[in-house]
């Protein structure tokens, strides 16, 4: 059984976390510094967010303590609260909305018959995102009448138009497109596509502006879009509750089987479930058909796992299958994350988080109180969502929230009511 008191020594000349374990060493890669975070982002009429609704990365408290959940000056842990319905799911949606514009990424008919809020006086959905890169701010906006139809996009740096696309009205200002180093975009080709798609009726103005120019002019390799692409198409939207994982079990199960079939890749998964406080020890038998199957290893007896693992050890596979790939992600959004945990458990996760991944952005949504705590996280970094808007602990009460104050005692007795 792996030991959850391993050790371990960082090689920064050459990338790598030297892990020493039971079974020997493991390495690995720690990666570059991430340059770009999204520092603030804005939506108005998508779904049920009828008015304007923003998270302000770029918030910070003055508080000296849980430092990880800072990084570079910018909120990079976070839990939002909210009554059922209000629309923790949709803000992940939302906020997800705009790897459609970089990559083409389709929604189903479903998403887009409720698309734009119902309620809206306008016909479309409006996005602004406000991205960091070093000293340089990006500002990227864009409305939307659906996932696939876009009405215009703009984008700035620092404060300066760097172009603007109005399709509705065919109109288009590409004159300061050498602020990005992509002076050379034969832009009339990329107007020309547009007349193409509107003769089509049944083809949508799917192909952004931004999509194109990344795909079409021959960037620098330090360029700002190409690092701003980087980081969008590394943002990730993911559901760990137990459905998550039921969905597809057949096909999962023998992709996962086949990923644990590697000795070094198989002592990680067993030290994060002993991390969570799952205590056990794994094993991976090949069955004469060929096929993997995992088990938990007893003194004289194997168990397969996912036969007789509970509720929350199955959420915590779903969790551990999706964050595998998460030391590349750049905003990693948990809806409902811990629907099927133990609060200690919850606890042990959001410590994980903080401590593995201290690079990237990871918003998490929860009922559980207990996780509003001083001991774990810090008032400018726990957020309640409602018809309101969205809202730091420290920013809902008038009182100056210090290390001490018991906060879930104050969130259950009323005390931030007035924004929930």
């Amino acid at each position: 059984m792996s030991d959850c008191r391993n050790f371990f020594t960082d090689d920064i000349a050459h990338g790598m976390r030297i892990i020493y374990t039971k079974r020997g060493y493991i390495y690995r890669y720690i990666g570059k510094e991430v340059l770009t975070m999204l520092k603030k982002f804005t939506v108005k009429g998508y779904r049920n967010f009828i008015e304007e609704v923003t998270l302000d990365f770029g918030c910070v408290g003055g508080y000296q303590f849980n430092q990880e959940c800072i990084y570079n000056g910018i909120i990079s842990k976070m839990i939002v609260y909210g009554k059922s319905a209000v629309g923790k799911t949709n803000f992940g949606r939302a906020i997800s909305d705009i790897t459609t514009n970089f990559d083409m990424i389709r929604y189903g008919n479903i998403l887009d018959r409720t698309y734009v809020n119902a309620d809206s006086k306008e016909k479309y959905a409006s996005f602004s995102y406000t991205f960091q890169f070093e000293s340089d701010e990006l500002i990227y906006e864009y409305t939307k009448y659906s996932a696939n139809k876009i009405r215009d996009e703009k984008l700035y740096l620092n404060g300066e138009k760097v172009f603007w696309c109005d399709f509705e009205l065919d109109e288009y200002d590409f004159e300061n497109l050498h602020l990005v180093g992509a002076e050379t975009a034969i832009v009339e080709q990329y107007i020309a596509s547009q007349k193409l798609e509107e003769a089509d009726d049944e083809i949508e103005h799917s192909l952004t502006f931004m999509r194109w120019v990344i795909n079409n002019v021959a960037l620098t390799q330090d360029n700002v879009l190409l690092k701003l692409n980087d980081y969008v198409k590394r943002m990730s939207f993911i559901s760990t509750g137990k459905n998550a994982y039921i969905l597809g079990v057949k096909a999962i199960y023998e992709r996962f089987c086949e990923y644990l079939d590697n000795e070094r890749k198989l002592d990680d998964f067993e030290e994060f479930l002993n991390v969570m406080g799952i205590k056990c020890e794994l094993t991976m038998k090949k069955l004469p058909d060929g096929q993997r199957e995992l088990y938990f290893q007893y003194s004289k007896t194997l168990v397969p796992f996912f036969e007789n693992a509970s509720s929350g050890t199955l959420s915590l596979v779903s969790l551990y299958r999706r964050i595998v790939n998460a030391k590349t992600s750049s905003l990693l959004f948990m809806d409902e994350f811990d629907a099927f945990y133990h609060y200690e458990m919850s606890d042990k996760v959001v410590r994980f988080m903080k401590k593995k991944y201290p690079q990237c952005q990871i918003i998490m949504t929860s009922h559980n109180t207990n996780l509003i705590s001083n001991r774990l996280m810090r008032p400018d970094c726990l957020f309640i969502l409602s018809e309101y808007g969205l809202t730091p602990l420290n920013k809902a009460t008038e009182r100056e929230l210090r290390e001490g104050h018991n906060l879930e005692k104050m969130y259950i007795s009323g005390e931030f009511e007035k924004y929930e």
